[in-house]
């Protein structure tokens, strides 16, 4: 079964329990809590007094691994990933999500792969490394992360795709999801409109639909081969004037996942049909 729900970061910097709430009036089916500075986003029992309250469960941890969120649990990203997996399953969220660390994080850099499996069986979790993308200066491509930023490149046996980032590394990602294959376990719901070589730097997370990805298409070929991971929506909702407004993109996002998903489920059975016949 294919679960949708939403990040805690799209409602970012609104209180946590705000996000708790925009998601069960959104539809989904639960939340991905993104670490951060906020205390609240680390503390398992409040997280799970909100969860029951909410009606919410809680999907995953997504570990705290951006340039904000630098100096929570410590500066080193393998540390970080085993205070996110203790989260994890405290909370029980059967998924926790971590970027690959930057390249200038030398004492993890050469040990995250080992770190990652090791987190992974120490803690029955699954362990999803996200793809970043390679960063643009002038005409220059600087390779930010270690050992890369390309999840495929990893040796690890979860990945998490994100939309935004596969646009700004100017990727497909519908060929990209081919090539993670089974290992693709978690998904980032959101959308991009252009690479970094096209002079595009921001990492918008725009609403799935609203920019040049093969969302839709990802989503029903997921569906069609009975995938059974995690769609999260992860879309950027600061800018929205109101309530409403900010509902509104969560509830379109919902929609989107749920549509395409319904598509490539009857690609599924209209298959298994003519395979009968």
């Amino acid at each position: 079964m294919i679960r949708t729900g939403m990040s805690t970061s799209c409602v970012y910097p609104l209180p946590i329990d705000s996000a708790f709430r925009l998601a069960r009036e959104a539809g989904f089916d639960g939340v991905e809590i993104m670490v951060t500075r906020d205390p609240r986003t680390r503390d398992a029992e409040g997280l799970l007094e909100l969860s029951r309250r909410y009606e919410m469960p809680i999907l995953s941890i997504h570990s705290p691994v951006l340039l904000f969120t630098q100096f929570v649990w410590g500066l080193g990203p393998n540390s970080k990933l085993v205070r996110s997996a203790e989260l994890a399953r405290a909370v029980g969220a059967s998924t926790v999500v971590v970027h690959p660390p930057f390249r200038w994080e030398v004492a993890s850099s050469p040990t995250f792969e080992r770190t990652v499996r090791r987190v992974a069986a120490e803690f029955g979790i699954e362990v999803a490394v996200e793809n970043m993308f390679p960063w643009k200066l002038g005409p220059v491509t600087v390779r930010g992360y270690s050992p890369s930023s390309d999840p495929v490149q990893v040796d690890c046996d979860a990945i998490t795709l994100d939309f935004s980032h596969a646009a700004l590394g100017g990727r497909d990602s519908l060929e990209f999801a081919h090539a993670m294959s089974d290992r693709l376990r978690h998904v980032h719901l959101c959308d991009g409109a252009g690479s970094m070589a096209q002079g595009h730097f921001i990492d918008e997370h725009r609403v799935p639909g609203h920019g040049t990805q093969p969302v839709a298409e990802v989503l029903q070929y997921l569906a069609a081969g009975a995938w059974s991971g995690s769609l999260i929506a992860e879309v950027h909702t600061p800018a929205a004037a109101t309530h409403e407004e900010r509902l509104r993109m969560l509830v379109e996002t919902r929609e989107f996942a749920r549509h395409h998903i319904e598509l490539g489920r009857r690609s599924r059975r209209r298959k298994a049909h003519s395979d009968s016949a």
